[in-house]
């Protein structure tokens, strides 16, 4: 049985990277483009809810009955579907190509290590601004006299991360839900237009411990509701609320150890990506071997082709000079129930439960929902 052909992201006409600008038109920031058509607005509040999956909120209308009544659709994230990646996107309005955020753990060109961009530290000798180079929407928004804020866990404050994708906006820690909505509020009455980016990341870790099948997942959905329910209650008069995730979710039953299978190892220089979305990046004159290799071992479970191909397929958007070296020389993205772990490597997958980063629906699909404050 062969591979069904992947679902490419719907980069520039309903995709993830398409709300940023979208929200900034509807602001009034001069140059955006509406291309997803959001109604004008001059407060706008993004709550991003870290691991919710369109096709997981419609399988549960009974523990998220409040998000389950919004009007909204499905748009999809990018390749890989995943936290750090979407970030971007949602900080920058580009593809991952375009600002570099590529996965979990990619490849620094010309130094034969990688960066677990996730874990980032400010020892690692990357610079976060030079690694993402272009320019954030809030800075666009803050430049055009928009409030811009960030609110979301205080030991996310001034991560390396947070400086590579989120630079420009004023960051408000909130650890509590309570605080989230009380600082959620006072950050859209700041100005006469602002524009609040709310992250909330513990249906994601309740998925990854115990499974996007667990009633743990379920309970902590119920909250995730509330949390939605309470923002949406203290919106100001004609501000908007965009409820959005930055993948799905699936449980894999299959786990393949790359570091218990010597095909996998000849000819590697380096494994990156995560489970879900493997970059094997091959030794000097090795990658049409280490190709071969993969495809033969993975078989019809993933697909498996070159960066280059994967680049021309348009799986990652439009690649910004320099960023291609990120990506692996080989891309591997399972589309089944497979996980591909290293246990040696990467300890911490022996205790993950719940996984993404594929681009198949249930972790390529997240929700745009909307809401607006009292007129």
């Amino acid at each position: 049985m062969s591979a069904p052909p992947p679902p490419v992201p719907r980069y520039g006409t309903g995709a993830l990277p398409d709300l940023p600008p979208s929200v900034l038109a509807t602001l009034g920031v001069p140059g955006a483009a509406n291309v997803l058509g959001l109604p004008p607005a001059a407060r706008v509040c993004v709550l991003l809810i870290d691991g919710l999956g369109w096709e997981q909120l419609r399988a549960h209308r009974d523990e998220a009955p409040f998000l389950n009544a919004l009007s909204g659709r499905a748009i999809d994230a990018g390749l890989p579907a995943t936290t750090v990646t979407s970030i971007g996107s949602l900080g920058t309005g580009l593809p991952p190509g375009g600002h570099g955020l590529l996965g979990l753990q990619v490849a620094v060109p010309g130094t034969g290590r990688l960066l677990n961009l996730l874990r980032w530290r400010d020892d690692a000798g990357v610079d976060p601004g030079e690694f993402q180079p272009a320019p954030t929407v809030y800075e666009r928004a803050a430049a055009d006299g928009v409030a811009v804020g960030y609110v979301g866990a205080r030991h996310l404050r001034n991560t390396p991360l947070s400086r590579a994708a989120s630079r420009g906006a004023v960051y408000l820690p909130a650890d509590a839900l309570g605080e989230l909505v009380g600082r959620t509020e006072a950050a859209l009455r700041a100005g006469d237009r602002a524009y609040v980016t709310v992250y909330h990341a513990d249906l994601d870790a309740t998925g990854h411990r115990r499974g996007v099948d667990s009633a743990e997942w379920r309970f902590q959905l119920r909250f995730v509701d509330q949390l939605a329910e309470r923002i949406a209650d203290v919106l100001p008069a004609g501000a908007l609320l965009c409820v959005t995730a930055d993948h799905g979710m699936v449980d894999p039953g299959e786990r393949l150890d790359a570091d218990r299978t010597p095909a996998l190892q000849d000819g590697v220089a380096l494994l990156g990506g995560d489970a879900r979305c493997r970059y094997v990046y091959a030794e000097p004159g090795a990658r049409e071997d280490v190709l071969a290799a993969w495809r033969a071992v993975v078989g019809d479970r993933a697909w498996v082709v070159p960066r280059e191909e994967a680049v021309a397929d348009g799986w990652f958007g439009q690649v910004a000079p320099g960023m291609a070296e990120r990506i692996g020389d080989v891309v591997v993205v399972p589309h089944g129930g497979l996980a591909i772990v290293a246990s040696e490597r990467e300890p911490w997958l022996e205790h993950m439960v719940g996984m993404h980063g594929s681009m198949i629906s249930a972790e390529r699909l997240v929700p745009l929902l909307t809401a607006s404050g009292p007129t």
